[in-house]
């Protein structure tokens, strides 16, 4: 088996997932339509650590599959890039950065900071998997959808999008190969433009001077130079929101929000979902809760009991 084989083979079987329960923690249903209303603003505070089990439960799904059996197991890095590593005979090491989605929080949190060079090989992909408890705000996590697509492309996507010498700059970590494994560093950062008109004016020809495509990204020492030349010479400031998943426009990533977004749970749209649990009206919380959950006072009186 190669690596190609491997990534696609674990590939289509994280896509099967879709529609799968996973049996980790269960949240229980509300006893009344104001704990609905209560849960509903807070059940969102639990993705990350639904999150995390769901990619440690994702590597157990993909060792069960006999076709990886004699050829090695998946296995979970922390700290460590990618996420799941085949370990194995194959080379170049097959990888996947798994990424949970709750997708009634405000937008997708997760980012991928992993340079270009550490997806040169194009032996890592990233797998998003959108995820709501089964009652919506209540229940055992369920996979709503799954989106599988090469980890290269959504680093030359984010950097592309971002970088925009001098105005925005994006740093390569460096050579740290000769550092212990966990010193090593892989992520880029993403770096907005503070100085003054005067100084912007300075960048900018310090930028024009490299040339007419001096502009466009490439992960490699000769353009790694000059942008830190550019950096050191002007002030910039650490964009904290840099490389989330949500604003890198990558196009399979932008078809999947919008499939995930358009999906109809219980009744509403995600989107719709989304827009009415943000909403400040209670009522209307309540009563969408106790119409398409079935959410009744009736269910405190279990509590009692």
């Amino acid at each position: 088996m190669d690596t190609r084989t491997a990534l696609n083979l674990a590939g289509k079987h994280l896509q099967s997932l879709e529609g799968h329960v996973f049996n980790i923690l269960t949240v229980t249903k509300p006893v009344s339509p104001n704990a609905a209303v209560n849960l509903a603003k807070v059940i969102s505070k639990l993705s990350p650590l639904l999150g995390n089990l769901i990619e440690f439960n994702t590597v157990e799904i993909l060792n069960d599959k006999s076709d990886f059996k004699g050829h090695g197991t998946w296995r979970r890095q922390d700290p460590g890039f990618p996420d799941t590593i085949f370990q194995g005979s194959i080379k170049p090491v097959p990888g996947f950065e798994i990424k949970a989605w709750f997708p009634l929080a405000t937008e997708i949190t997760a980012r991928f900071k992993d340079s270009q060079n550490q997806c040169s090989k194009d032996n890592t992909h990233v797998a998003m998997l959108a995820w709501l408890p089964e009652k919506l705000i209540y229940g055992k996590p369920e996979i709503l959808a799954v989106c599988v697509m090469s980890g290269k492309s959504v680093a030359a996507a984010r950097d592309n999008h971002y970088h925009n010498p001098p105005d925005y700059i994006v740093l390569e970590p460096g050579d740290t190969t000769a550092r212990t494994s966990n010193l090593q560093q892989t992520n880029t950062n993403g770096y907005k433009f503070q100085g003054t008109a005067k100084e912007f004016e300075r960048a900018r020809k310090l930028v024009a001077s490299w040339g007419k495509n001096g502009g466009k990204y490439r992960p490699t020492p000769r353009y790694e130079a000059k942008v830190r030349e550019l950096f050191s010479k002007f002030s910039y400031r650490l964009d904290t929101n840099f490389a989330k998943m949500d604003r890198i426009v990558h196009v399979e990533i932008e078809k999947f929000k919008n499939e995930v977004m358009s999906a109809v749970v219980h009744g509403l749209k995600v989107q719709e979902w989304r827009s009415l649990l943000a909403n400040e009206d209670e009522e209307a919380i309540r009563a969408a809760l106790q119409s398409r959950l079935g959410i009744t006072a009736q269910d405190s009186k279990a509590l009692v009991q």
